[in-house]
């Protein structure tokens, strides 16, 4: 039987939305240098970045703190953010440029429909629990 991990809407929320504000970045990027040449188009994997995440998987790149004492603390810190993967060119340039306007901006808009829908996910889960510390409807 496969079963679904159950993660706390809290912790989803903020991850999903960093990783969206994350492959924003990298999009904006590939749109920034679609007139540059050699540069190649990137992207991350959300889904699987996202479940390894939420997993407490760090990402390759990340460094965790060294501890010199007991009493410290153990806290991962994020160095980078996770392998950036190269898009395959629909239609290669001349000049090396694998950027293709048109993708990215599709790739942009979605993401950003979708980092909107994250916000009002984490928006709406920190009402309903505001409502039920203080006990007064949203």
């Amino acid at each position: 039987m496969n079963t679904v991990p159950r993660y706390d809407p809290l912790t989803f929320g903020e991850t999903a939305l960093k990783l969206r504000s994350l492959r924003h970045e990298v999009l904006s990027s590939n749109l920034v240098n679609a007139d540059t040449p050699n540069y190649k188009a990137r992207d991350i994997d959300f889904q699987s970045v996202l479940a390894s995440r939420l997993a407490g998987q760090a990402d390759s790149t990340s460094l965790s703190l060294e501890r010199t004492h007991a009493a410290h603390i153990s806290v991962p810190r994020q160095a980078q953010g996770p392998n950036k993967m190269f898009r395959m060119a629909v239609q290669p340039s001349i000049d090396g440029n694998t950027v293709d306007p048109d993708i990215e901006r599709g790739h942009f808009v979605k993401n950003a429909f979708f980092t909107e829908s994250a916000l009002s996910f984490l928006g709406s889960t920190l009402r309903t629990r505001l409502s039920a510390i203080t006990g007064q409807p949203s």
